[in-house]
């Protein structure tokens, strides 16, 4: 939706440090908190969320730099800059209990199996993580859960890299314009089975959903790129005529 009144951006020189006030959505396995920025109750339009895999932070810096530059006040859309904080701290893709939170949802398609995935040089996909010892067994996937029921997103959009892609199974328009404006090709999927994913499981409730996956690039390249897209998100004023 377009906003006649456009937010102003905080000036560079004031955007070292994260001004917005958090709300605890809930713990990690290791009892990090688990943070929301923004409104806390729904419905709203969208959920911004980053670094389900702890190995791509990157996506956590990008939403910062983006939150970073709206005034208090200013987020309409509410924000996840880590679902996976204790992945991220460690540098794995998985939390810390070995799991892959994004192969850990109850969806119809989860399975035991472990799940093997690439490493950020592209090889084939020889590294094996576990989904868990059930569907939605750990403390971050439980949060999340919970946090969506509360928030009622109509669309989640999830930060991942580095496949520089958009995909949205149902190509809808918001999606499209994302894609048109970071330069990155739609796809209606990624390529490979994704059992038990964030993705497949948001889809069989109705909601929708968007994995932004960023190109591999330098950081200060996507921050030009994909930052002032994700600024228009955040604070609800990307183009008219997308809901």
């Amino acid at each position: 939706m377009e906003n006649k009144n456009k937010t102003t951006m905080i000036p560079r020189s004031e955007r070292g440090i994260l001004r917005h006030a958090f709300w605890q959505y809930g713990k990690s396995e290791q009892n990090t908190s688990l943070n929301l920025y923004g409104p806390r109750t729904g419905p709203v339009d969208i959920l911004l969320i980053a670094a389900m895999h702890g190995d791509e932070n990157e996506t956590t810096v990008i939403l910062s730099e983006a939150l970073r530059r709206i005034p208090v006040g200013g987020i309409k859309n509410p924000v996840i800059l880590s679902v996976n904080p204790d992945g991220a701290l460690q540098g794995t893709r998985s939390n810390t209990r070995g799991v892959d939170l994004n192969r850990n949802w109850p969806t119809a398609n989860w399975a035991p199996d472990m799940v093997y995935h690439k490493d950020h040089g592209g090889t084939v996909q020889d590294i094996g993580l576990s989904p868990g010892v059930s569907p939605g067994s750990e403390a971050e996937t439980q949060a999340l859960l919970n946090l969506i029921q509360v928030l009622q997103p109509r669309t989640v959009i999830s930060l991942h890299a580095p496949l520089a892609c958009v995909e949205d199974p149902k190509t809808t328009p918001l999606a499209r314009w994302i894609a048109k404006r970071v330069n990155l090709p739609m796809v209606p999927d990624v390529g490979y089975a994704t059992p038990g994913s964030f993705g497949t499981w948001s889809a069989e409730q109705d909601i929708g959903i968007i994995t932004w996956e960023l190109p591999s690039e330098p950081l200060a390249d996507m921050i030009a790129s994909h930052t002032p897209v994700l600024f228009e998100l955040i604070t609800g004023e990307y183009e008219s005529g997308l809901d």
